[in-house]
């Protein structure tokens, strides 16, 4: 295993590499200049050639990607144009945030995915799966965007059970959780639904059932088991994808995270800011995908690593 995870950590170097190149040019061949949002519209333009100069704005853009990526290495991601800060330290003071969020959005879809799709999978053909499926479908046809606006109209602004905007509180990750878990549930349970399917119909639930077991631990300690192998591939890659959802959810419910800081760097040009963000979330997706390699050798025994 240990030469299986050595494996995986050396090809985050390409990858890495490759999502920093392509976010870097990216944000630099997009229309408008950092300098003009940093010195509004109140300098000169010598003020503004000085500027830019000050920051290497001037050099060709492999040489300013060459530094930057030798900063990097170092676990030196620049500063902030905007506000001259770290830019390591402003994603660690809100990284936090945006990971609690995204676990919470993710325990939400599991658990409401999860127990539908089984519920679904047990039902199959009758009135129930209908059901279960056609609210899934709905939960994947729906913008999360108008998803929140909608819990907000209801649960902040008719019934008052949660605060509509800030992060202040388990109160307020109730209604971003909610948004950002409706969504990837639905894609959660339609999998488990037919994972589950797939795997009744082998013949060891047949023997299972043949020893006089009760169908209910037929279902869930042999069927369920060996369904979550597929699931649990789609949950740890989904985390990545949630991760990224956070953008909106943050900006929507005025919350402070990457997500926020995303918008607010993309907006001001802040180049620095966009690379480091963008650079973390490729890491943690990456990540995501190992560690659910690695739980497979728990929920199968057969798997191994060599």
């Amino acid at each position: 295993m240990g030469a299986f995870i050595l494996r995986r950590f050396l090809a985050l170097i390409p990858i890495l590499l490759g999502v920093s190149l392509i976010t870097f040019f990216s944000m630099h061949l997009t229309p408008g200049d950092p300098v003009d949002q940093i010195l509004a519209d109140n300098a000169n333009r010598e003020a503004a050639e000085n500027l830019r100069r000050h920051l290497g704005l001037e050099d060709p853009l492999p040489i300013q990607y060459g530094r930057w990526l030798g900063h990097a290495v170092r676990g030196d991601l620049g500063r902030s144009l905007l506000t001259n800060a770290p830019v390591l330290d402003e994603i660690l003071e809100r990284l936090p945030n945006t990971i609690r969020l995204a676990l919470a959005g993710m325990a939400v879809a599991s658990l409401i995915g999860i127990p539908l799709g089984l519920l679904a999978a047990v039902s199959k053909r009758r009135w129930l799966d209908s059901t279960i499926m056609l609210v899934a479908l709905a939960g994947l046809s729906m913008p999360s965007f108008w998803l929140a606006l909608l819990l907000v109209l209801i649960f902040a602004v008719n019934l008052g059970w949660f605060p509509a905007l800030g992060d202040q509180g388990w109160r307020s990750m109730v209604l971003p959780a909610l948004t950002l878990g409706v969504v990837y549930a639905a894609i959660i349970a339609r999998l488990t639904r037919s994972s589950m399917l797939e795997v009744m119909r082998h013949e060891y639930m047949q023997t299972a059932r043949a020893k006089g077991l009760h169908e209910r631990t037929v279902v869930l300690r042999h069927a369920l088991r060996n369904a979550m192998i597929p699931v649990l591939t789609v949950i740890g890659i989904q985390f990545g994808n949630l991760l990224a959802g956070t953008v909106i959810i943050e900006s929507v419910f005025a919350r402070s995270g990457l997500g926020s800081l995303a918008i607010r760097a993309i907006q001001a040009r802040d180049f620095p800011v966009v690379q480091g963000i963008v650079l973390f979330y490729a890491t943690f997706y990456i990540l995501s995908s190992l560690l659910v390699d690695l739980l497979y050798g728990v929920l199968d025994p057969r798997i191994r690593y060599d």
